[in-house]
């Protein structure tokens, strides 16, 4: 009995892998010729850490899915039955063209303040740095990042969403809204990471862009900008915007992070000087530019990594 469980689970697992390698294709087919085509800065595909970065790929589109489960799950069976003020009933009526730009929103609004946070808490900005120490950006740069990261900022992008009702809560599955959404901004995420030189005029006030993000990603005086992964106008309504016409001199952090998967993982959990500390390299930067400070409030980032349908799949799966 033990031996057919373990088996299952473990053909299970295989068909997970597998559809994640499809996808893992289907990526390399889009961007590959992109990042050739219309290269932002002259990179080698097989650039340095790559093989890092698969390998995150491939864990962070498993393992966050799976812990992510069960918060929601205890989320579903709090909520199971209330109906505040008849909120829950009104939003379960609305038409999905009108959720979906709403649950869109929403997550993107907690995700900001959980990015912001990442960025501001000492504890926090251990885990988050790991994604902050690639110098050189490309699509696959999205999928470096620590687990702990990723849990944390799902979990402040889907809880609004949950409990103003704009997703139905369930022990069983994942509401279809939220997984169009997940599948969605992982995707987009891939996008705005690329190394691709395109730019959008004014609707890159409107939408989050490769120009938008890489200047999240600077390590200049304007980095700890531009937290939204999908809609900057939150970042221009709490002060954090910085789009210039031009592109990022220098991508990175200061501190040295382990070039192996093992390494990385492992960082977070040692010393706070290893990785050092987000919030005094803030402020030295801002004291140093005369402007002000851009993160005077906790909060962090909400990109969606991994693998475009397993945050979805894997949590449906889980679920039943």
């Amino acid at each position: 009995m033990i031996d057919h469980h373990l088996a299952r689970h473990a053909l299970s697992f295989a068909i997970d892998v597998g559809r994640l390698a499809v996808w893992l294709v289907l990526l390399v087919c889009i961007f590959v010729p992109l990042e050739r085509l219309f290269a932002l800065h002259p990179a080698k595909i097989w650039r340095k850490q790559v093989g890092v970065d698969l390998a995150w790929y491939f864990i962070n589109s498993l393992f966050p899915a799976a812990i992510i489960a069960v918060p929601l799950l205890m989320l579903a069976r709090a909520l199971r039955g209330a109906d505040p003020g008849g909120l829950y009933s009104a939003v379960a009526l609305w038409p999905l063209w009108l959720k979906i730009p709403v649950v869109l929103l929403v997550s993107d609004f907690g995700s900001y303040w959980g990015h912001r946070a990442l960025h501001v808490v000492p504890f926090l900005w251990r885990f988050h740095a790991i994604h902050h120490s690639a110098e050189e950006l490309d699509w696959l740069v999205n999928s470096r990042a620590h687990p702990f990261d990723i849990v944390f900022t799902r979990m402040c992008a889907l809880a609004p969403v949950y409990l103003l009702g704009l997703a139905q809560a369930s022990t069983h599955r994942i509401d279809p809204v939220v997984a169009l959404v997940m599948v969605f901004g992982t995707i987009w995420t891939y996008f705005i990471h690329a190394n691709i030189r395109w730019r959008f005029g004014p609707l890159e006030w409107l939408i989050s862009t490769p120009a938008f993000h890489h200047w999240h990603h600077t390590n200049d005086e304007n980095r700890d900008r531009n937290f939204a992964s999908i809609f900057p106008v939150i970042d221009r309504v709490f002060g954090t915007a910085w789009l210039p016409k031009y592109w990022p001199p220098v991508y990175g952090i200061d501190a040295k992070v382990s070039p192996t998967v093992v390494g990385q993982f492992l960082d977070p959990m040692a010393p706070p000087a290893r990785l050092g500390n987000r919030g005094n390299e803030t402020e030295a930067a801002a004291g140093n530019s005369g402007q002000p400070l851009p993160l005077a409030v906790p909060a962090a980032a909400a990109q969606v990594q991994g693998g475009p349908l397993m945050a979805a799949s894997h949590q449906s799966s889980t679920h039943a």
